[in-house]
């Protein structure tokens, strides 16, 4: 509770529409409102935070097993699609993810969003409310190690599988996947100048109920190291 309370305020895309072609196949997006979308035909709830004046990012949970989550240039016309599903309970992580890039224009400019190592060796704080902050330290493009310094989880901290992308300059697409507890995470980190982080949960209560809850806050840089010899995988 209250992990959201720094998060940047909602976007109303109320009657737009987006299509992202992907490698092969596309998404096609209608926003209702502010807080319906309809996706490939499925109506459903969304939210969307414009992290800078033409990047939005935008959630889907039209299915409670399912999120996806779109990220989007009005500028460049990149975009960038995240697929995240609650699995068996023999899985293991137990929620998945799966990542594409598009385009929502055949004049698409800039970068092709992709995998990135540039966080690594990078640590960072981020702060979500005035109870609620925590550190990670990027390990490898695989792994990052996680410790909560103020809050309910003061102490506790792991290493889990993360996957981070490089939407465009200064902006990162991290996301993570925990062992410990069923439940993954999408966040947009804005290491440029806004310094800012916006982010989304899925995962299942304690009673097996899967769960979307939303997230965000400041980022405080704390610095970085460079691995000497064999670099990290």
């Amino acid at each position: 509770a209250g992990i959201a309370t720094y998060r940047l305020p909602n976007t109303d895309l109320n009657a737009q529409s987006l299509t992202i072609t992907l490698d092969g196949s596309a998404v096609e997006l209608r926003f209702v409102d502010a807080s319906r979308a309809v996706c490939d035909g499925v109506e459903g709830p969304y939210d969307a935070v414009a992290v800078r004046d033409d990047v939005i990012f935008v959630n889907l949970t039209g299915d409670t097993a399912e999120a996806l989550t779109v990220v989007f240039s009005t500028s460049t016309h990149r975009a960038v699609v995240v697929r995240s599903v609650i699995g068996p309970e023999d899985a293991s992580p137990r929620v998945t993810q799966e990542f594409w890039a598009g385009v929502t224009s055949s004049d698409a400019t800039g970068e092709v969003p992709g995998p990135s190592r540039d966080l690594i060796g990078k640590r960072n704080v981020y702060r979500y409310s005035p109870s609620h902050l925590y550190e990670h330290v990027y390990i490898s493009s695989e792994r990052y190690a996680w410790q909560c310094l103020e809050g309910v989880q003061r102490g506790h901290g792991d290493m889990d599988m993360s996957t981070v992308w490089r939407f465009q300059d200064g902006l990162y697409l991290f996301c993570f996947r925990e062992f410990r507890i069923a439940v993954a995470s999408v966040w947009l980190h804005d290491l440029g100048y806004a310094l800012r982080t916006t982010g989304v949960f899925l995962g299942l209560t304690g009673d097996g109920r899967a769960e979307h809850s939303r997230a965000g806050g400041h980022i405080y840089p704390l610095g970085s190291v460079t691995y000497p010899d064999a670099q990290p995988v």
